[in-house]
């Protein structure tokens, strides 16, 4: 860049799939080098801890403000900001709204971009469409647990929740395990099971039997991975996420949860069970910012990790980081009979390290298009 002229290069959603941003198996490498570089330590999020998921702005059930929004499902704005350095070292923010009922007027639930930015002087250096590149980075995070923790000769993929994360995510799991052939779908909407169906049956013909199921229980017996993408309102608390019942469980499944689930406190404990985080300072910030129980506000599983370790029921040492396995400090599957339950919270420094290598990308192929900020700043 040559200063004082600042431009910037804009990428909408055809751009970032011209420069590769569904492109699953890179996306993975991405996530791995990133999950390394987190336990290195080499990055902040936001807030004091420098740990913030992000700052999230919602919405009163009730106000005297007739034009502002109300309370609803998945109803509010959020800023995730980041550093990430290592090979990336780009600074960024990935920028969004949501709402349900966007759905009526065939928009995504959330309408995503990030922005990246240098490091030293802030300037702008890339807008980017960012539903994709969210959703492919959320797919990516579970399959570096896929590629180092699932048995190899995985051949059953169960999936609760088949909306565009784990959608995507399918497609995933299935490039890093070709021995995959049997897919479950536990799903509440007939619509979102079909779309499902058609995008696997599009980019996963390994898939040789679909299998939609009714229970959750069907969706777990028998499934050597599983995949948990389902929400629900912040507050809701365990009786409103899915539990999967110890005994459904079959001896070796990878559990990779980026949605609401729950487990039985018991099975958590056993010393054979294996507890995976992305990163454990993501729920050391949630437990600071969330009252206790964390888990009753935040569904991700590793916030149940860390209650029942602030109710002496779990030693923290018990929960492991995947950036520290692939670092060599902790040992991987001890045996194809381990299970493992794979926490994933979901941070903006994979957006900002996925938007990175696409934007790399796009520069060398010449794609996007050159937006000026200004040629001399007006003021400075």
């Amino acid at each position: 860049m040559s200063y004082p002229q600042v431009d910037f290069l804009y990428l909408n959603e055809e751009d970032m799939l011209k420069a590769g941003v569904d492109d699953v198996v890179a996306c993975t490498d991405c996530m791995e080098e990133l999950l390394k570089i987190l336990d290195q330590g080499d990055y902040r999020m936001g807030g004091e801890n420098g740990n913030s998921h992000g700052c999230m702005v919602t919405f009163p059930e009730e106000s005297d403000f007739p034009n502002m929004p109300k309370d609803g499902p998945d109803r509010r704005f959020m800023a995730m900001p980041a550093y990430v350095g290592g090979k990336f070292d780009i600074a960024g923010m990935k920028w969004y709204g949501s709402n349900v009922d966007n759905r009526e007027k065939a928009l995504p639930r959330s309408i995503l971009m990030v922005m990246l930015n240098d490091k030293e002087t802030g300037a702008p250096l890339s807008l980017m469409s960012a539903n994709l590149l969210s959703s492919y980075r959320t797919s990516a995070i579970p399959g570096v647990g896929v590629k180092n923790l699932a048995v190899e000769d995985a051949k059953v993929l169960g999936i609760v929740g088949p909306g565009v994360i784990n959608t995507t995510t399918v497609e995933t799991f299935a490039k890093l395990r070709p021995t995959l052939d049997t897919l479950k779908i536990k799903g509440r909407g007939q619509a979102a099971i079909d779309r499902c169906i058609a995008y696997v049956k599009e980019k996963c013909p390994q898939f040789t039997n679909i299998i939609v199921v009714d229970t959750l229980e069907e969706c777990v017996r028998d499934s050597d991975i599983l995949s948990f993408a389902t929400s629900t309102a912040m507050g809701d608390g365990p009786s409103a996420y899915p539990h999967v019942e110890t005994e459904w469980i079959k001896p070796g499944a990878l559990f990779c949860v980026p949605g609401a689930a729950d487990f039985d406190d018991d099975f958590i404990a056993k010393e054979d069970t294996k507890l995976v985080v992305d990163n454990i300072a993501l729920y050391e910030a949630w437990a600071e910012e969330y009252p206790y129980p964390t888990y009753n506000t935040v569904y991700i599983p590793g916030c149940k990790f860390m209650d029942m370790v602030h109710d002496s029921k779990l030693k923290k040492d018990r929960i492991e980081d995947l950036g520290a396995i692939l670092n060599g400090k902790k040992p991987g599957r001890r045996d194809d009979d381990q299970v493992i339950i794979y926490s994933i919270g979901g941070m903006p420094v994979e957006d900002v390290a996925w938007g990175k290598e696409v934007y790399d990308r796009a520069m060398a192929e010449g794609i996007g298009k050159k937006l000026n900020l200004w040629d001399t700043p007006y003021l400075y």
